[in-house]
């Protein structure tokens, strides 16, 4: 996916290698909580990018980001907590934990340039 907008690119990769490992996690070692989880928090990163995108107004827009950022760090908890458990390979881990860090540090600039701009 290809859109220019750097954090729709990267929040959308987050979901599919997100998918994508639940997807294994769910056929190989039949771990369904914590898989879920991480597929509810990876995938709604994107989700709120893309609301926040089609926000009303510049508050609406830094509510939705904040959610966005919230779920990103979500993201982060459930990837330590299904790699420290065993869960993860290490290469499993560093491939998304890379995405949802960079997520969490572009929508951490995004929402401190909101703020700083008054919003």
């Amino acid at each position: 996916m290809k859109s220019g907008n750097i954090i729709q690119e990267k929040s959308f990769a987050l979901a599919i290698v997100a998918i994508k490992i639940v997807r294994k996690l769910q056929t190989e070692k039949n771990e369904f909580v914590l898989s879920n989880q991480l597929l509810k928090a990876a995938t709604s990163v994107g989700a709120n990018i893309e609301e926040s995108i089609g926000g009303q107004s510049r508050k609406d827009f830094l509510a939705k980001i904040s959610i966005a950022y919230k779920e990103a760090r979500e993201t982060i908890y459930w990837i330590k907590l299904l790699h420290g458990t065993d869960l993860l390979t290490k290469d499993e881990f560093e491939s998304i934990w890379k995405i949802a860090d960079e997520c969490c540090r572009i929508i951490g600039k995004i929402q401190t340039t909101l703020k700083i701009k008054g919003v």
